[in-house]
């Protein structure tokens, strides 16, 4: 059955995408300017219309990083170039007579990697239900999430929070053209995972970002990736002796640098600032600018971020695939000790009297986990939770096959039942041991709540709003529950944890 070709006119022009398995695609959407050349390093500019059809049939480049993180599938690999800011719709055929509530995904990857081309983020399963569905490309590393605004000149400016602006762009795109695609621009959901979680709770933060979507879904934020401007220039500066230039050279070095120098470099980085500043980590947002005046956490505690809903939640076991691939967790018992080198002894005496299992690897685990995700969620839902509707879940399920290999309910597994990933190729494979009737149901929960979510701002009846008395949690498992302020030792070891101090060391 060959495809059906399909075109919507938007604000730059017509758009051509397809028609496949009841749903309509659009790829590689211009939403900003290439930003090569004289844009590089500063922020989004409008795309130029073009005349006659932009064939939007496949995914364009993702941004530059290493090229083993692009693989689309065996043997392929997904092009990289700066001409990366782009995004994908997908619209279900038959849409009904009313607009669809819109829900806009932006990938995960510690801020240094991933794509929304990437086979799980197809989004298909989502916009059948009900949603018209889109996913973001964003500036990565040196060229969109480093913070080298400190080292701008007049003959070479930089500016600050590059990625932020971009997904700001692109939830403006939004707002201009989703209901060409059959979306209402009154009802936006952004969500994300991972770094993507942590950037969708920090756009609460962003001024420019009120009014561009109302609700916010953070699946698993990570910790510790807001910076002040004082911070940024520390990592500013490690980039600088990376590259081996002089600080006055180093806006015109950063303009003409080669794209795989500068992925390598940030590699580099990375490495020197996980071994020498113990957790510290160099890739994210810097507050105290006037892309984003304050810090997330500290701006949902005031109440001066965004009041929107917003669910967060995290994984039962994230940390067993940072023991496995991307090691920048502490997991292990000399790495753990590093990290607590820098409380002082009364607060390594109060952070590790929530894990009496320590140095045993499992809690050694949990405990790297609850540094890097479990932290955020508890700090954002403390804090978002008094000023707006706040619903916190942890998800628990992971079929036998997951189990059996020892990554269980690990991070980013929630994303298999959010994209109804159990009901094809890859998904049905970890269900072969018998599961395939829990998963089912559990991707049906976890999906229905999300769009219902992005439909009305409530994820169901049964979901109660989290507040810092009771504290409910929906706990995501073979028999889903509501469980009161769970693992509450651990959430008050780090309570008074500040990440963002570590890079001081």
């Amino acid at each position: 059955m060959h495809d059906r070709i399909i075109r919507a006119t938007i604000d730059a022009g017509v758009v051509e995408g397809f028609t496949r398995d009841g749903v309509h695609r659009w790829r590689a959407i211009p939403y900003a300017a290439a930003p090569v050349g004289p844009l590089r390093l500063v922020a989004p500019q409008p795309v130029q219309p073009w005349r006659g059809v932009r064939h939007c049939h496949t995914h364009g480049n993702c941004a530059p990083q290493s090229r083993m993180y692009t693989v689309t599938g065996l043997g392929r690999y997904q092009p990289m170039g700066e001409d990366c800011l782009t995004l994908n719709v997908v619209a279900p055929e038959n849409p009904g007579d009313q607009p669809l509530p819109v829900m806009v995904f932006v990938h995960g990857g510690a801020y240094m990697l991933g794509s929304s081309a990437t086979p799980i983020y197809d989004g298909a399963g989502l916009a059948r239900r009900g949603c018209v569905y889109v996913s973001v490309n964003y500036r990565l590393g040196a060229l969109g999430t480093l913070d080298l605004s400190v080292l701008s000149t007049p003959d070479n400016p930089i500016d600050d929070n590059l990625f932020i602006r971009d997904l700001v762009a692109a939830l403006r795109w939004v707002q201009t053209n989703i209901a060409v695609f059959g979306g209402d621009p009154q009802r936006v959901t952004v969500f994300g995972e991972s770094a993507g979680a942590h950037a969708v709770a920090s756009l609460l933060a962003v001024p420019s970002a009120e009014g561009l979507f109302s609700q916010v879904i953070s699946e698993s934020p990570a910790a510790g990736m807001s910076r002040s401007p004082q911070i940024a220039e520390v990592f500013a500066g490690k980039l600088v002796q990376v590259l081996g230039c002089r600080r006055s050279d180093a806006a015109s070095a950063l303009k003409q640098a080669d794209t795989a120098l500068l992925v390598r470099a940030v590699d580099r980085l990375i490495g020197q600032t996980t071994k020498e500043m113990a957790g510290a980590f160099p890739l994210g947002p810097t507050y105290g600018t006037e892309v984003m005046p304050v810090d997330p956490v500290e701006a949902m505690r005031s109440g001066t971020a965004l009041r929107v809903p917003l669910i967060v939640g995290s994984n039962a076991e994230e940390a067993r695939l940072f023991t496995r691939f991307l090691k920048l967790l502490p997991v292990t018992e000399r790495r753990i000790e590093s990290l607590l080198a820098t409380q002082g002894i009364e607060g390594r005496d109060r952070i590790m009297a929530a894990y009496p299992e320590y140095p045993a690897q499992a809690a050694c685990v949990q405990f790297g986990g609850d540094f890097a995700f479990g932290s955020a969620v508890w700090q954002f839902a403390d804090a978002h939770s008094q000023h707006a509707p706040t619903y916190v879940y942890r998800y628990d399920y992971a079929p036998r096959t997951l189990k059996w290999t020892g990554v269980g309910a690990t991070h980013a597994t929630e994303l298999l039942a959010v994209f109804d990933t159990y009901r094809s190729g890859f998904g049905k494979a970890l269900t072969v041991a018998g599961d395939r009737k829990v998963a089912r149901r559990i991707s049906n929960d976890v999906q229905n709540r999300w769009r219902e979510f992005a439909r009305t701002g409530v994820p169901g009846g049964d979901w109660p709003r989290y507040d810092t008395v009771d504290r409910p949690v929906l706990v995501f498992d073979k028999r889903s529950r509501v469980e009161l302020d769970p693992h509450a030792e651990r959430r008050a070891a780090w309570a008074d944890f500040s990440m963002g101090n570590l890079a001081q060391q």
